[in-house]
């Protein structure tokens, strides 16, 4: 019997060493990205070149709030930028969790939801990026978009088909939603200030089918999800508009 005994012994000791370690391994990880944490904050305060901010959200080092001035020479400059920031448990092995809370057009860019489209926050992530290098290389897609690989399929058709458009609406946005510098007089008028500049659309085909009797805000809609836009009006037809606007 004494064998047995020494036996489930041994087991249990074992089991409780392992649990242990298990255990201290992972407050072990979770002081270590606390410290990592706290070290990028402290390190991305006292740059004050980068222009690059991280604040606490409720007094919580994982949830973070980062912001950035939009891009010179871009229609986001004089913006200002904020990104919501979540650390996951695994940082900085894990890539941490970020999207926009600006609204920001921008093909790589969720219009909806903020998602980002952007390699490093998914399979190119290296433990050796950090928070700060993190929100550079967001500001960084702001000047260079990539609408063959879109977050937002739609304002992608819309950078590809009229660049000028696109930059149009792109600053607009940037003057409503982040703070930037109010748009000229002559392109407020053209922009006309509402939901038709915000699409990326012209008013003038807006009021074309308006005047058909359809609602303006399902106009909008169906020229926005059809891409009825610069060099791309001539491929489409008034009657497929027609027929859509009837579905």
């Amino acid at each position: 019997m004494r064998k047995p005994l020494l036996f489930r012994f041994t087991v249990l000791t074992c089991t409780y060493i392992a649990l242990s370690l298990i255990v201290f391994l992972c407050l072990y990880i979770m002081d270590a990205r606390l410290r990592r944490v706290n070290k990028e904050i402290a390190d991305c305060k006292n740059d004050k070149s980068s222009n690059i901010k991280i604040d606490l959200v409720d007094s919580s080092p994982f949830h973070l709030k980062g912001s950035f001035p939009g891009p010179q020479d871009t229609p986001y400059e004089g913006g200002h930028f904020e990104v919501d920031i979540v650390i996951p448990d695994s940082y900085p092995f894990q890539p941490v969790k970020m999207k926009f809370i600006t609204k920001v057009y921008h093909p790589n860019i969720s219009s909806a939801s903020g998602a980002i489209c952007l390699d490093i926050l998914k399979d190119a992530w290296s433990p050796v990026l950090t928070l700060k290098s993190t929100l550079i290389s967001l500001q960084s897609l702001l000047c260079s978009p990539e609408p063959n690989d879109p977050q937002d399929a739609e304002v992608a058709k819309h950078y590809t088909t009229s660049k000028r458009s696109f930059d149009e609406t792109a600053r607009y946005w940037t003057q409503i939603y982040a703070g930037g510098p109010v748009v000229k007089k002559m392109e407020v008028k053209e922009l006309q200030r509402d939901e038709i500049a915000i699409a990326g659309l012209e008013k003038a085909h807006v009021d074309q089918f308006e005047s058909l009797g359809f609602e303006r805000s399902k106009v909008i809609d169906v020229l926005r999800r059809l891409n009825y836009r610069g060099a791309n009006v001539a491929n489409i037809s008034e009657d497929r508009i027609v027929e859509e606007l009837l579905k």
